[in-house]
C-alpha cells in the first residue's frame, strides 16, 4: 500500500490535517488504533479559539459548529464571594470562544473524511520504519499484516502513541511539569447554571462550570491526585460543585441531574521539542499535552496542523521544504505561549495542597488586579480567544 502521507491518529489533528490535505488533492491514510465508537464517545474539551472555528468552516466542516456551537463573549471569575465579568469580545475588538465538544468535532469531521475516503479504525501501529527516507508504516488490516510505503508520517496519535516512541529517547528534547492536583470531571443531564464559564477559586480548591449544549453541563472540581471518582457520590458531588462555585455569590443554585460520566484527569504541562525526525512530524498531544484550565489542547493541535499542511502543500506543489524544514520552530514558538498561558492560568486559580495563607493571598490579589485592569484582563482575553496562527 502506498500513499503520500501516512497520518496515525483520527483525534482532531489527524482529522483536521486529513481535511486539509485532501482539500489541496494530497492523498493520506488515516489509523486509528481505538475502535471508532471510542475515538467519537470520549469526553475531551469543548472551548473552541476563534481560530479553530474559522479553520473548521475554512475546510469545509464548519455546518455544525455553525448550528450548534454557543457564541462565549466573556467569562465569569468568581473569587473572594464577587462575580467578575471579563468581556474578551471587547478586549479583543470582537472575538469569541465557541464551545462545542470535540465529540461533535471529531464526528463532522469523519463524516467529511468518509465523503472521499476511508478511516482504518482498530488499526494499532506497529512499527515505522525507515524514518529518513520513504517512511514505512506496519499495521494489521483485517486480520492481515500490511505496510504502507509513504513519504511523510504525520504522528498525531497522542501522548501514548507510537510516533513520539518511535524517536530514539536521546533524540527526543522533553520538558515536562507535573501539578499536584487532578480534576473530577462531570458530563451531566442538567441545564448549565450559567450560559457564561464560570471559573471559582475557592478555599476547598478550584471549581469549574461550563456546557456542552443547552441541556448538558460539563462540571469540574479539583481534588487530590490520589483522589479516585469512585469516593464521590452523586449527592457528594454535587454539594460539592454547589459550594464551590457558588462561593458566596448570593441566590447561586446549581442545576443538578443526572451524571452521565464521571472521571479524574490528572493535570500536566509537557512538550517535546523534537517535533520533527527524519520524516516523522508530530502534532497535537504527541508532541505537547496543556492543563484542560486554559483550553488549549485541540486548538493547540489547529495550529500544528496548519503548519504541517502549509509545508506539504509546498512541497507536492512546489517541491520546496521551506515550511517543512522550520515546522518545528514555528509551531514551538506559539506552543510555548500557550503553555505559559495554561501554566499561569492554572496555578492562578488552584491552591496547592501545601499552599500558605501568603500563598492564597498572592493568588487572589493576582486575580483582583486582573479582573479590575483593563489591561491585565486584555492580555487573559487575547490568550483566551486565541494568539494568532503562524499560518
Amino acid at each position: 500500500m502506498k500513499t503520500d502521507v501516512a497520518i496515525i491518529g483520527a483525534g482532531p489533528a489527524g482529522l483536521y490535517l486529513a481535511q486539509m490535505l485532501h482539500n489541496a488533492g494530497i492523498n493520506s491514510v488515516l489509523l486509528e488504533a481505538k475502535s471508532e465508537d471510542y475515538v467519537i464517545d470520549r469526553v475531551r474539551a469543548g472551548v473552541m479559539e476563534q481560530g479553530a472555528v474559522d479553520t473548521l468552516k475554512e475546510i469545509g466542516v464548519g455546518e455544525g459548529v455553525e448550528k450548534d456551537g454557543l457564541v462565549h463573549d466573556g467569562i465569569i471569575w468568581r473569587f473572594d464571594g464577587q462575580d467578575h465579568y471579563i468581556d474578551v469580545q471587547k478586549l479583543t475588538g470582537g472575538r469569541s470562544v465557541i464551545v462545542y465538544g470535540q465529540q461533535s468535532v471529531v464526528r463532522d469531521l469523519i463524516n467529511a473524511r468518509r465523503k472521499y475516503s476511508d478511516i482504518h479504525f482498530s488499526t494499532p501501529v506497529t512499527k515505522i520504519e525507515d524514518t529518513h527516507g520513504k517512511p514505512k508504516v506496519h499495521f494489521e488490516l483485517d486480520g492481515k499484516p500490511v505496510v504502507l510505503e509513504c513519504d511523510f508520517v504525520a504522528g498525531c496519535d497522542g501522548f501514548h502513541g507510537i510516533s513520539r516512541q518511535t524517536i530514539p529517547e536521546a533524540e527526543q528534547k522533553i520538558f515536562e511539569h507535573v501539578y499536584p492536583y487532578s480534576w473530577l470531571g462531570v458530563l451531566a443531564e442538567a441545564k448549565p447554571s450559567s450560559h457564561v464559564v464560570i471559573y471559582s477559586h475557592h478555599e476547598n480548591g478550584f471549581a469549574l462550570s461550563s456546557m456542552r449544549s443547552e441541556e448538558i453541563s460539563r462540571l469540574y472540581i479539583q481534588v487530590n491526585n490520589d483522589d479516585s471518582a469512585d469516593n464521590w457520590s452523586d449527592d457528594a458531588l454535587w454539594d460539592e460543585l454547589e459550594l464551590r462555585l457558588g462561593n458566596g455569590v448570593k441566590d447561586f443554585k446549581i442545576n443538578r441531574g443526572p451524571i452521565l460520566q464521571k472521571g479524574i484527569t490528572p493535570m500536566r504541562s509537557y512538550v517535546c521539542e523534537t517535533m520533527r525526525y527524519g520524516n516523522i512530524f508530530l502534532a497535537g498531544d504527541a508532541a505537547h499535552i496543556v492543563p484542560p484550565t486554559g483550553a488549549k489542547g485541540l486548538n493547540l493541535a489547529v495550529g500544528d496542523v496548519r503548519v504541517l499542511s502549509a509545508g506539504l502543500k509546498e512541497y507536492y506543489a512546489e517541491g520546496k521544504t521551506e515550511w517543512l524544514d522550520k515546522y518545528a520552530e514555528t509551531c514551538l514558538d506559539r506552543i510555548w505561549k500557550v503553555e505559559r498561558f495554561s501554566w499561569w492560568t492554572t496555578t492562578m486559580f488552584h491552591p496547592a495542597p501545601d499552599a500558605s495563607d501568603f500563598d492564597v493571598k498572592m493568588q487572589l490579589a493576582s486575580l483582583n488586579y486582573l479582573a479590575n485592569s483593563e489591561i491585565g484582563a486584555a492580555s487573559f482575553a487575547e490568550n483566551y480567544v486565541g494568539l494568532p496562527y503562524a499560518v
